[in-house]
């Protein structure tokens, strides 16, 4: 634990100006972001009496080692740079909204030549219309059935449209009415698009006018005596009138709008927020976070309008966003969400009527969300705390291993051998944490070794780390010449730079788990005392019976069937196997796919496929001549020379034979040119 005063910057140090500032710990990660009107009067509030600070503030200070801050020239750039910075470094003393779930948006891809009209989830994508996100993709399904008759828009994939269009007839829907079939010519690319954009403006609100549109078209049609027509006209109203009833309107004045609310206690909060277009609500969501700084409502509040605009733009940031607490900096905020709109945006407090009374039902929402949130987490939170507790029981660990990281290798018959990481911390997965590798030196099937060489390079990465903030000293192994990043026992200062991000092995787990018995455990042990690691407890668990080895044991440790810390250490143990056969099968496909055009050096992807474009096989790209080839685009004659000669030393496979028939099947399929598109750097 660090004396704040440590590293406290000397007096008219700090500029008395808008700014935004970091703290650090002492392996240099960044912890906390935070921004301030006067960076003087800010970062003082920090270094008084640590019995005067908030519980989480004195904790955050006194795991910090250091502070730093960046001078910006308005509110609006602090708030701006503190977002980014959030977003960048992910520092743990940080408020971070969590999604309950991946909710789902009605999105148009207006990007596409024939729009498409789908459910989506996950990042928005540029030049596609979102509308929501909505509780459930059944919902979305129901409103977009109601409307398709009105508005007969593209729904199917790319593979069924391209289907469609060759064989010369369109899907069910085509035939039912729901769709306008452009995939067959029914209708021109142009007046495709105009349908897809009057979708997208009566989901947007717009229904008044074209409701109207079509009442007077219906009765033209009557007084014409085209009742068939008036009819479907009459029919089609109907569908939208559902539709719209659907969205029932909260709003009389047609507002558009977003409404916050929070519930909170000590500890937790949740958000959930109501998008209101047209009057009519468009759309929820719902985040819940722990308190892991001291914040009042109105940050929360603030946390949460940077979250949900921080990658807006247009018509997604609404003209009006009603809160239950207004932000300390609520003229910056508002020129910031008026920047990201593009017009000027209302931030306030709803006082009263209709909208008042809509912010009331959004916090009993958010109310039934926490109350929700913290009975699943109650539950969960017993359970993982009892598997840790019996580990540490069962292992003798002075305490319960918050941080487990499981090994496991895999291959078959000895080729594509690789290994996993994965890790676990409070008893949950860290997926983002988890780690592959490739075995490298030596060839063959040997667990043992293979299990040595991972430990080995997984912790001389940590050591490496603990090196550049001085926490280790190469003296304190035998094994410090071979820790990367390290050249005559200092730091070598070609290494990459510590700039505060997670680093992939940065943190030590308290146990490392094994997959297998004692060979492994003891590969694994072994590799750790080489690098002078004593702090960090192994353990092994082998399949046959779940026994659990420990280092020089004879005999295993058997935890009771009904263990929830056997449990535990038996899904960390399958994820880490489930992650290691996922890898290697990956490796393996990748292998055999490969043509003969991989091992061309200096010939891309891009340039292969265009090859295979071009001549349609690698058997006529085989017959080519130089100059043939140096007609592809992007390939010069020194490339055709090198392919043509790959190829000639490439022995082409033998040729197929139809075994019904004994007839020879010419090979004019194309070449898996680019079969390895998906090359990422393992380590």
């Amino acid at each position: 634990m660090a004396d704040p005063s440590s590293y406290r910057p000397e007096p008219g140090q700090i500029p008395d100006s808008p700014g935004v500032y970091k703290f650090r710990d002492e392996h240099r990660r960044v912890i906390y972001v935070g921004k301030a009107k006067s960076l003087r009067q800010r970062l003082a509030s920090y270094f008084q009496d640590l019995a005067g600070l908030h519980p989480r503030t004195a904790t955050m200070v006194t795991t910090a080692a250091s502070v730093e801050w960046t001078v910006v020239s308005t509110e609006v750039e602090a708030l701006q740079l503190e977002y980014s910075w959030i977003k960048e470094f992910d520092p743990r003393f940080n408020v971070k909204y969590r999604d309950d779930k991946s909710y789902p948006s009605l999105a148009v891809t207006m990007n596409e030549d024939y729009p498409r009209v789908q459910v989506m989830r996950g990042p928005k994508k540029k030049g596609v219309r979102y509308f929501g996100p909505y509780g459930h993709a059944w919902a979305i399904r129901e409103t977009v059935d109601l409307m398709l008759r009105v508005f007969p828009v593209r729904t199917c994939s790319a593979g069924v449209f391209k289907r469609s269009a060759q064989i010369g007839r369109p899907c069910l829907l085509g035939y039912i009415g729901k769709c306008s079939a452009p995939c067959v010519g029914r209708v021109t690319p142009e007046e495709h698009r105009e349908l897809a954009e009057d979708f997208c403006d009566f989901m947007a609100g717009r229904t008044g006018t074209y409701l109207t549109r079509l009442e007077q078209q219906m009765h033209e049609a009557a007084e014409e005596m085209e009742y068939e027509k008036a009819a479907r006209l009459r029919d089609d109203i109907g569908a939208l009138r559902r539709a719209m009833e659907k969205n029932a309107v909260v709003l009389a004045d047609a507002t558009d709008a977003d409404l916050f609310a929070v519930a909170e206690d000590e500890l937790e909060a949740a958000v959930q927020i109501f998008h209101v277009r047209g009057g009519r609500v468009r759309g929820q969501r719902g985040w819940v976070t722990d308190k892991v700084e001291a914040v009042d409502t109105a940050g929360l509040v603030e946390h949460a309008l940077q979250q949900l605009y921080g990658e807006e733009k247009g018509e997604s940031v609404p003209k009006e966003v009603l809160v239950p607490a207004l932000p300390e900096d609520t003229p910056a905020l508002s020129q910031w969400l008026a920047e990201r709109r593009g017009s000027q945006v209302s931030l306030r407090i709803p006082q009263r009527g209709d909208k008042k009374a809509l912010m009331e039902t959004v916090h009993r929402n958010a109310q039934q969300s926490l109350a929700l949130h913290k009975t699943k987490r109650a539950a969960d939170l017993t359970t993982r705390s009892r598997a840790l507790e019996e580990i540490a029981e069962a292992l003798d660990l002075d305490g319960a291993p918050l941080r487990i990281e499981c090994f496991d290798i895999s291959h078959l018959q000895g080729d594509d051998v690789v290994a996993s990481m994965v890790v676990f911390e409070d008893g949950l997965a860290r997926k983002g944490e988890y780690r592959r590798f490739q075995i490298k030196s030596f060839e063959g099937q040997d667990d043992v070794r293979s299990m040595h060489e991972v430990v080995s390079r997984r912790f001389r990465r940590y050591l490496q780390e603990k090196l550049k903030t001085g926490e280790w000293s190469p003296d304190d192994s035998a094994d410090a010449a071979h820790v990367p990043g390290v050249v005559g026992g200092e730091v070598d200062r070609d290494a990459p730079e510590d700039d505060g991000r997670p680093k992939r092995f940065a943190y030590p787990p308290q146990l490392v788990v094994v997959d297998g018995g004692q060979p492994q455990v003891a590969a694994a042990k072994r590799a750790l005392e080489e690098l002078g690691i004593d702090d960090v407890a192994v353990c092994g668990l082998a399949k046959r019976l779940e026994e659990v080895w420990l280092p020089g044991e004879d005999d295993p440790v058997v935890l009771p069937r009904s263990s929830e810390g056997l449990y535990l250490l038996q899904r960390v143990r399958d994820e880490a196997h489930r992650f290691a056969i996922q890898y290697q099968r990956n490796k393996r496909g990748k292998r055999l796919k490969a043509g003969p055009l991989d091992e061309v050096p200096g010939l891309g992807e891009s340039r292969r496929l265009a090859l295979i474009k071009h001549f349609g096989s690698v058997k006529k790209l085989r017959q080519a001549t130089i100059d043939q080839i140096c007609e592809v685009p992007g390939i010069g004659r020194k490339t055709a020379e090198t392919v043509v000669v790959a190829l000639a030393q490439a022995v082409p496979a033998g040729p197929a034979v139809n075994t019904a028939t004994g007839e020879i099947i010419e090979d004019e399929t194309p070449a898996s040119a680019g079969a390895a598109s998906d090359r990422g750097t393992e380590q």
